[in-house]
């Protein structure tokens, strides 16, 4: 004969006192569960975060190799794997990106530091990329608590030392007008003529640029292969009347003053 299943005690019967118990320990041994449950489905999501965030890592170092170790007729010359690793390299930093941003919002957000802050696991905040040249000016930021008096009552603390921090920033390019002022002189009696300071030669004389702009426009035409279409594209945001045709003008005649020095050289 089958056995009837157990039926529950009748709390009724029982003190107040022990049915309170009873009752509370149900809601115990319910919350455990859920908590369990909930565990595992993060877990389970977790793993299958870290399981696609591996697949993709795997595609692209096998795209990687590919561009570098591929046969003879899939190899790229040395400019168009420059443009293949980049492609490659900046897909790596979105998903190591996606990878950590899910890490912060799963409460895996790594150690905290003295301050409070988050250690920052990335390459990118390495000891050696930090070797900064030491020609570059250094720009100080101090950020002050707001309150440094002492919670104990004695006055205001003092400074015990400081955390220092290097970024490399970039200020902008930024034109400018550069307005050059001859004021003139003359006798106040009128006896003798007028005097004023002679202008200063020009590499382009009477024209727009100045001799540090038309560098400029060679440095990024020939050493960072910007052409000068997109050049004027620059200015053009800024809102700067200078067109490509004006731009070839100007290394045109340029090239021209400085072929007796590129010959001396030579």
């Amino acid at each position: 004969m089958s056995q009837e299943p157990p039926t529950p005690p009748d709390l009724s019967a029982l003190s107040p006192e022990m049915a309170q118990l009873i009752e509370q320990a149900t809601q115990a041994e319910r919350a455990a569960k859920e908590a369990e449950r909930n565990a595992r489905q993060a877990a389970e999501a977790e793993a299958a975060e870290v399981k696609a965030y591996n697949e993709k890592l795997e595609k692209l170092v096998k795209e990687f190799e590919r561009a570098k170790f591929g046969r003879s007729s899939e190899k790229l010359d040395d400019e168009q794997k420059e443009l293949v690793f980049e492609d490659i390299e900046t897909a790596i930093g979105t998903a190591e990106a996606e990878h950590d941003a899910k890490q912060v919002e799963g409460g895996h957000d790594g150690e905290q530091n003295a301050s409070g802050g988050k250690k920052k696991r990335s390459k990118s905040g390495s000891g050696k990329a930090r070797r900064l040249p030491k020609h570059l000016p250094k720009d100080e930021e101090h950020l002050e608590p707001e309150n440094t008096t002492c919670p104990c009552g004695c006055g205001q603390m003092k400074k015990i030392g400081e955390t220092r921090s290097r970024r490399l920033d970039i200020t902008p390019t930024q034109y400018r007008i550069k307005e050059t002022v001859q004021p003139r002189y003359a006798c106040p009696h009128g006896k003798a003529g007028v005097t004023q300071a002679k202008a200063p030669a020009h590499l382009i004389e009477g024209g727009l640029p100045t001799e540090a702009l038309i560098a400029s426009i060679i440095v990024a035409k020939y050493s960072e292969h910007m052409p000068l279409y997109r050049q004027a594209q620059v200015f053009e945001r800024q809102g700067i009347p200078v067109t490509r045709s004006m731009m070839a003008d100007w290394l045109g005649r340029s090239s021209y003053h400085a072929a007796p020095v590129v010959d001396r050289m030579g």
